[in-house]
């Protein structure tokens, strides 16, 4: 199909995005099969196997337009690909994705798409520097598309600077059209519903579906006073290739318009126009093919200073439509790993954990609006991207060690210890810790059954004489394990509770033997790891 477009209708690239492919993925068994056949040798996350899919599919279609690549001399034929829209606030996380999928995808004609966020910026240029073909997205202002322009040029010459070929760098700047006239319309509709004289009412409504057209024009006015003079002509000396404007969101959304509105509005040389299928349909059907990119660049100015008298802020809307962008691309891209993760569980079947929670229809209500809050907050993200503003924004990122433990843990050196345990004929084995470091433990002790042959798990979290009284004559001291737990390693009690036993044990078994039955479960450099070597406890493990 994609190679009928080509032929048939003249297309010369492809976008992809989440919203995209979570469409694709969920809403179709197109994609069953190949789910299917990269889990045939194990499983894998949600986000891997996404990835796998994706970058397949990327390969693929950049292989059907090569020959328009080729043809071209790499001005068209390429394939658009975005780096997570998770990373739309991270710059470095939005480099380390944008260069593994360069290397991933490996072919020419890809772009990686990367949103023009403050955090973007940076990025973008640092990415034109190496040689990596960038598509910005996300972009509505002029003010913002003149700083991506400054981007691609300080990059390129950073890259030619190291003795890199800029000829094969190619770069887009996707300007978003309809979603400004739809931001912008609203605003005029509650004036005009306000205003009092018929001529204020037909000024205003004359503005309607024109601002974000005359935003285009006026932003390729830019395009063409950035890429000329001495300092693009040194540029182009070298082979380099300006980078154009793409009008993006360009499907019409209010029906009063023509539904071929931004493709005929927006034609021009050195412009690229992503339309969606029906707006393809559609201009094939009707559509008018004429140079009308510089039409009316005067009336484009006097839509923009009429929008300004009327105390609309174009500026204030193209800085709340980035950031619903890239709320709107990030809320896709948890629809999109959760239709990924429905089909690997299918997939799957009976060969993957699943977890059923029975949880009463009171609470169950409650769990599932504190999830979906968690989920539109994007919480969940920042807890998997150990961001600390979760919690009071202090040291919290340091201890979510947690989140990744059980996909880390060296699991086979655990094992080999509880073996060694096993193998020394302990009864029992007692935590000594207070609040986290005990109920955690406590948790497991009353939910696993005792194993044979291992020794029993208990917990001592009070410093209760009656308590450590009990404890003490409920187990057999000499064939007993002890655990001490404590973060810090400064803790009181677990540290009054330590010397207490370590104490009896020496005196049962003797002072030289004693630190062979106490373990350490603490922070690196914390004063109980120093105590644990200086008694010689057998094992130090950090929390």
């Amino acid at each position: 199909a994609l190679k009928r477009l080509i032929e048939t209708d003249g297309v010369k690239g492809v976008t992809s995005n989440p919203s995209i492919f979570e469409k694709a993925i969920g809403s179709s068994d197109e994609y069953d099969g190949a789910i299917g056949k990269a889990l045939k040798n194990g499983d894998r996350s949600v986000a891997d196997l996404f990835e796998h899919l994706a970058v397949e599919d990327i390969q693929r279609a950049a292989d059907v337009l090569r020959p328009v690549y080729d043809h071209s001399h790499g001005g068209d034929g390429f394939v658009s690909l975005e780096v997570s829209p998770y990373l739309a606030m991270d710059t470095k996380g939005t480099i380390a994705e944008a260069e593994r999928l360069w290397k991933d995808v490996h072919r020419k004609n890809l772009m990686v798409k990367v949103p023009a966020t403050p955090e973007g910026l940076p990025a973008i240029e640092y990415l034109i520097g190496e040689g990596i073909s960038i598509n910005i997205t996300l972009l509505f202002s002029q003010k913002v598309y003149r700083q991506v322009a400054e981007a691609y040029l300080k990059g390129l010459e950073k890259y030619v600077g190291k003795g890199g070929d800029p000829s094969h760098v190619a770069s887009v700047a996707s300007f978003f059209v309809s979603r400004i006239d739809t931001a912008v319309d609203k605003q005029l509709d509650e004036k005009i519903a306000k205003a009092n004289d018929p001529h204020e009412k037909e000024r205003l409504a004359a503005l309607k579906g024109k601002v974000a057209i005359a935003n285009a024009k006026l932003a390729y006015q830019d395009y063409k006073h950035l890429f000329a003079g001495n300092r693009w002509d040194k540029l182009t000396a070298k082979g380099a290739k300006p980078q154009r404007l793409l009008w993006a969101s360009t499907g019409t959304k209010n029906k009063d318009y023509s539904d071929v509105l931004y493709v005929e509005e927006l034609i021009g040389p050195d412009t690229v126009n992503t339309v969606p299928p029906a707006t393809l349909d559609a201009f094939r059907d009707h559509g008018k093919v004429r140079d009308s990119l510089e039409e009316n660049v005067e009336d484009a100015r006097h839509v923009l200073e009429e929008l300004e008298k009327s105390g609309i802020s174009l500026d204030a809307i193209t800085e709340e439509l980035v950031k619903d962008g890239v709320k709107l691309f990030a809320d896709a891209a948890d629809k999109l790993y959760g239709a990924v993760a429905h089909k690997r569980a299918t997939s799957l079947g009976g060969g993957i954990d699943r977890q059923k929670l029975a949880l009463g229809a009171a609470i169950e209500k409650a769990v599932e609006r504190s999830t979906e809050e968690w989920r539109a907050s994007a919480r969940i993200r920042r807890l998997w991207h150990k961001d600390k503003s979760v919690w009071t924004g202090d040291d919290e990122d340091k201890w979510l060690g947690w989140l990744t433990s059980a996909a880390t843990a060296n699991v086979a050196d655990y094992e080999d210890f509880a073996q060694r345990v096993k193998g020394q004929n302990f009864t029992d084995a007692v935590v000594l810790g207070m609040g986290g470091s005990s109920l955690g433990p406590e948790v497991l002790a009353q939910t696993f059954p005792h194993r044979s042959g291992f020794p029993r798990l208990h917990v001592l979290d009070s410093t209760d004489p009656a308590q450590v009284r009990a404890m003490e004559e409920y187990v057999d001291i000499a064939r007993t394990l002890f655990i001490v737990s404590s973060k810090s390693g400064g803790t009181t009690e677990p540290n009054v509770m330590k010397d207490y036993f370590f104490d009896r044990v020496a005196k049962a078994i003797g002072k030289d033997k004693a630190g062979h039955r106490f373990i350490a479960v603490t922070d690196p450099g914390s004063s109980l790891q120093k105590v644990a070597i200086k008694q010689g406890f057998a094992r130090i493990f950090y929390g």
